[in-house]
């Protein structure tokens, strides 16, 4: 009976510290989220988990293992706000400076930062409202897909999906018995193939030729009159500047993913500010 009850006590005693411990991590989380949120202006408290059992343990060495913050941002060169995510390993901060707000000149191990542009924030970058990023051509082998391009693709090569207003060509509109020679819609649905590469703090979009690929129905687009070609192209092309990675990691890689461009970096003992996820 004796023993049943001490079992019975130290369950209970286990169960007591490890609702203690997910108390103590929800708290450090709230208060870095609250923290970042102040620092940077943010329209809403941005996610944060501390990873790891047990916290306390952790909280005493005064080091987090893993730590992912996820944050809704506003930049100044993109319209809306855009997903910003960042992996800390090894975060070297007592839980009294913690408690208190002194989070500058936090040493941690590695930084994992990460931007994701999606497709809303695409259109109105390009303003394309409808524009989508597909991802790479099926048929590496050609990347023109038929439309007389170099045949060459790299492994940056997208395909982009979007409606502008296109010239009719003459000799189609002419062919169309239902064209009175009147007004008609010249908005139309395109597709481009785009490369999709990163130069220092800069991601360059460059469409490079219109795609007509079978596997996304890219056949059935209109015609684009050669003098219109460069117009339409160049509705494509844009340059983001990714200079404000979270907690300033320079960027080194993008790729689309998902129909978004992700641009990411990763830094390796640095010293951050906790509050601030751009750095001055």
């Amino acid at each position: 009976m004796r023993f049943r009850r001490l079992i019975i006590g130290l369950l209970c005693l286990a169960g007591l510290a490890v609702v203690l411990d997910f108390g103590v991590a929800a708290y450090s989380e709230y208060r870095v989220s609250r923290l970042l949120r102040e620092g940077s202006n943010l329209s809403a408290d941005p996610e944060v988990t501390f990873h790891g059992f047990p916290f306390a343990a952790q909280a005493l060495a005064d080091r987090y293992k893993n730590v992912d913050i996820r944050a809704r941002a506003m930049r100044p060169d993109i319209p809306g706000e855009i997903m910003v995510e960042a992996n800390l390993k090894g975060v070297h901060l007592s839980m009294r400076n913690l408690i208190d707000g002194n989070v500058r000149g936090v040493p941690v191990d590695q930084v994992q930062a990460r931007m994701r542009i999606e497709p809303t924030e695409m259109g109105r970058l390009f303003k394309i409202p409808d524009l989508q990023v597909l991802g790479p051509p099926a048929d590496k082998s050609d990347g023109s897909g038929g439309s007389g391009g170099t045949g060459m693709t790299t492994t940056g090569a997208i395909i982009l999906e979007g409606k502008i207003p296109v010239t009719p060509d003459a000799d189609t509109t002419a062919a169309d018995p239902h064209n009175d020679g009147g007004q008609v819609d010249n908005l139309k649905k395109i597709h481009v193939l785009a490369d999709l590469r990163i130069d220092g703090n800069e991601v360059h979009i460059t469409a490079t030729d219109i795609y007509r690929g079978r596997e996304l129905q890219a056949d059935t687009d209109p015609l684009i009159p050669e003098q219109d070609r460069l117009a339409v192209l160049a509705r494509f092309t844009h340059t983001i500047d990714t200079k404000d990675l979270p907690f300033g990691i320079t960027p080194t890689k993008v790729e689309a993913s998902g129909g978004q461009i992700v641009v990411e970096g990763k830094g390796d003992y640095v010293t951050i500010d906790l509050d601030r996820l751009q750095q001055p």
